[in-house]
């Protein structure tokens, strides 16, 4: 039996305007052939910062703003990499985000797929060596994401020299992703395709070793990116914020159409039907688009500093990073509490989404999480998947996403938003950092932030920049 819907009228014009406009996929299109990938330091960032600012504003929000965020950026320069012994042959590569500039030999070690017992496995044999890992994101040993980052600072652990990345996925080329903790990364970081990849561990079973020559020149520079943000204030409770966002910035060799800007337009729906069709909600929904969140989410931490005051106004923080080209399910971030009136909504809305609950550190609610604010995402429930697919590579382009996924997406984050800003019956506050820390104190958790404490640990040793998540 479903439940009474007391938002039936306006979840009908919310629904019915999105699934008549073209509007949602119309600003993906702009947003990725217009501005290209939004890369922190391009000139696409600002120019799609003000696309935003401009849209929310067209909408009808009040007020709009640019908070502009101080950081690092990295810009890409040449790079070669040609495999010197058995063979003289040149291979290409691009390197990651925040790479220094180098000039490198050295022999290949494979790791495997980079899981924590592959590095545990081969502990004694990586001092010297430039790493090899795949982009797979679980292994047989592992049900958690391992994320490129972790690969990376296990090798930097372990004495590596250098680390390739290779991607796992056949005919997508080389996946890109950031390395280092707010300055230039300790150890030159390159990528590679599956088959490139395969290529080398081809030459290591035949000849038992494969030494490397890598040059780069990528630089650094201060610089400044925005977070865009926009309101709806409440009526009643304007004091109170449910806030939903995502990130815009892709990264520089590709559009970011699937991650993240078809989480970036479906944000930008729900605010324009919301504006249009529910004017008396009774707090204030605050949207928001993050910069540079690829290379350490850097916008949504500058947000948490900056917001600090209100942060326990801020009632609940839905994240829509990447969420517009799949079916989405709400994921919780150990939240239980919240799950029997996520069910409610669920069956209220007759919209047959799956709660569950979980928290990884590679997306914008992470910040949030840390500092105590209830938090969930628009996600797949159940999915084990081995990696992103297109996402990070060339490939990442508009025709990747589709109008009926989009429009799903956006709906169901209007709704909602609606729900967060009207109901009553909140069972959660925001959490002291005691009880955040309990939150993760799964052995699944457990493993990360030992990893992460260990990092941590090691980067102040050697006087290097330590801004973990």
């Amino acid at each position: 039996m479903s439940t009474p819907n007391p938002f039936l009228t306006l979840d009908q014009q919310l629904i019915g305007d999105i699934y008549t406009s073209t509007e949602v996929l119309d600003n993906l299109i702009v947003l990725c052939d217009d501005f290209g990938s939004r890369f922190g330091g391009s000139p696409g960032e600002r120019q799609a910062a003000e696309f935003l600012q401009a849209k929310l504003s067209e909408y009808g929000l009040a007020p709009v703003r640019l908070e502009p965020v101080d950081y690092l950026s990295w810009q890409r320069g040449a790079v070669s990499l040609e495999i010197i012994e058995p063979v003289q042959q040149p291979v290409p590569c691009i390197t990651l985000p925040h790479s220094p500039p180098a000039e490198l030999e050295g022999e290949i070690i494979d790791l495997g797929d980079g899981m924590p017992g592959d590095f545990k496995r081969q502990a004694a044999h990586i001092e010297g060596k430039i790493v090899m890992a795949s982009s797979a994101v679980r292994g047989k040993e592992s049900r958690r994401w391992i994320h490129r980052d972790e690969k990376y600072g296990r090798s930097l652990m372990a004495g590596a020299t250098g680390f390739i990345f290779a991607n796992h996925y056949p005919g997508y080329g080389p996946a890109t992703g950031g390395i280092g903790y707010g300055a230039a990364a300790p150890l030159p970081g390159l990528s590679v395709s599956f088959e490139t990849a395969a290529f080398i561990k081809r030459l290591l079973r035949r000849h038992g070793r494969v030494k490397v020559r890598l040059t780069s020149s990528d630089t650094c520079r201060a610089n400044v990116s925005w977070n865009v943000i926009g309101e709806l204030p409440g009526r009643s409770r304007p004091e109170e914020i449910v806030l939903l966002g995502s990130h815009y910035d892709g990264h520089d060799i590709a559009q970011g159409a699937t991650d993240p800007a078809s989480g970036t337009v479906c944000v930008l729906e729900a605010a324009r039907v919301l504006a249009r069709h529910a004017p008396e909600l009774a707090r204030t929904v605050r949207f928001a688009l993050w910069g540079i969140e690829e290379i350490g989410l850097l916008g949504s931490k500058a947000y948490v500093r900056r917001h600090a005051a209100e942060l326990d106004r801020h009632r609940f923080y839905l994240n829509l990073d990447g969420a517009g080209y799949r079916f989405n399910d709400v994921v919780l971030n150990e939240w239980p509490a919240l799950q029997p009136l996520f069910e409610r909504w669920s069956r209220e809305m007759t919209h047959d989404f799956k709660v569950d609950q979980s928290v990884h550190t590679f997306s914008d609610h992470y910040p949030f999480f840390l500092a105590g604010v209830p938090t969930g995402g628009l996600e797949p429930v159940g999915e084990l998947s081995t990696g992103r697919g297109y996402g990070h590579t060339s490939h990442d382009t508009v025709d990747k996403v589709g109008l009926p996924t989009l429009r799903d997406t956006a709906a169901l984050a209007a709704r909602l938003a609606l729900r967060l800003s009207q109901a009553s019956d909140w069972p959660v506050q925001r959490r002291d950092a005691a009880a955040v820390q309990a939150a993760l104190n799964s052995p699944e958790y457990q493993e990360e932030e030992t990893y992460k404490a260990s990092l941590r640990a090691f980067l102040v040793q050697h006087g290097l920049a330590a801004e973990l998540c």
